[in-house]
């Protein structure tokens, strides 16, 4: 009886590798299947990265310039607004005088409690392209 238990053993060992090598092959096949799609899907995201950066690059180059309106592009720093005042030497009346507003305005624009309107903005950038001298002469005639 021991040889047909021994045999019955081995022939169960048998059966039950090749079932499992049938099933493991299926699964391979699909592992394989599934790997050579993520290396497609990540070739094709490369290809996309490269053209996105290509043509992020030639955006700025095609994009007409629109001088319409050169407000858009204006903005208000606390500091560099303060560093304008200090670099011209003037106080912040006189600062108020040459923009266009009081000496108060200039303060409260400075510590941060409110900002200057946009047709205000124009006078401060004009003010950052000038010099000492022809702030000096502007104040000398208002």
């Amino acid at each position: 009886m021991s040889t047909f238990a021994t045999q019955l053993k081995s022939e169960i060992g048998r059966i039950a590798k090749k079932e499992t090598r049938a099933e493991t092959v299926a699964l391979k096949k699909s592992n394989a299947q599934f790997r050579s799609d993520i290396a497609a899907l990540k070739r094709r995201l490369s290809e996309l990265e490269s053209l996105a950066k290509k043509l992020h690059k030639q955006i700025p180059q095609t994009r007409p310039v629109e001088a319409d309106n050169p407000t858009e592009n204006l903005r208000f720093r606390v500091d560099g607004f303060a560093a304008l005042r200090k670099k011209l030497g003037l106080t912040a009346n006189e600062m108020g005088a040459l923009v266009g507003v009081s000496g108060q305005s200039i303060y409260k624009w400075e510590q941060g409690k409110a900002k200057p309107r946009a047709s205000q903005l124009k006078a401060i950038s004009a003010a950052r392209k000038m010099g000492k001298r022809e702030v000096e002469q502007k104040l000398a005639s208002v």
